[in-house]
């Protein structure tokens, strides 16, 4: 499971999503992209906004995919699809492969929208406090981001993240998924 970051065929699977609170269920997109930044794969799953099942989702995408060659996953925000939280651990442990949960500001966190929002909030709360906690990292770009990291160090996840980031604080195949989650779901 080691994360070999000078590899000429180091390939992540970058994941985002898209959602519309008004409809019931959201698309998010699975990039496989190569270090070179040439895109080599592509998958959609579909989560239920407000739901639970956002864990299930990106396990659908990595398993669609069967891409035993992707080194990393990168996931844009933990809480998917409304409060849909991602169980970052279940998804490191079923994937065997390093997690890199990203986002972009820094917050005070989400349990009080939780609780304002859902009458039974317990599981929510639980997968959202076992997230655990962020760090800030910078990028090449000068930009800020905070990580969650499963499977590597923060170090490495600032150069993994680093490589595959051309401008901004979003990396490539991030932004790809975000791009493809939005078409999907017009």
């Amino acid at each position: 499971m080691a994360l070999h970051l000078n590899k000429s065929g180091l390939r992540v699977l970058g994941i985002a999503e898209s959602f519309v609170r008004s409809l019931p269920i959201s698309t998010i997109a699975g990039v496989v992209m190569r270090a070179d930044l040439r895109v080599d794969g592509l998958a959609y799953a579909h989560a239920t906004v407000g739901g639970d099942d956002a864990t299930a989702a990106v396990l659908s995408l990595y398993r669609q995919l069967d891409r035993r060659d992707v080194n990393a996953l990168i996931l844009s925000g933990a809480a998917l699809s409304w409060f849909n939280i991602v169980d970052l651990k279940r998804v490191f442990e079923e994937t065997e492969k390093p997690l890199i949960c990203l986002t972009y500001e820094e917050s005070s966190g989400l349990q009080e929208h939780i609780i304002q929002h859902f009458p039974n909030p317990e599981e929510k709360l639980r997968l959202y406090r076992n997230l655990g906690e962020r760090q800030a990292i910078h990028l090449k770009t000068g930009y800020e981001v905070f990580v969650r990291v499963w499977g590597a160090t923060t170090n490495e996840a600032r150069i993994l993240l680093s490589k595959f980031t051309r401008d901004g604080r979003v990396p490539e195949p991030v932004r790809l998924a975000r791009l493809a989650a939005r078409a999907e779901l017009i």
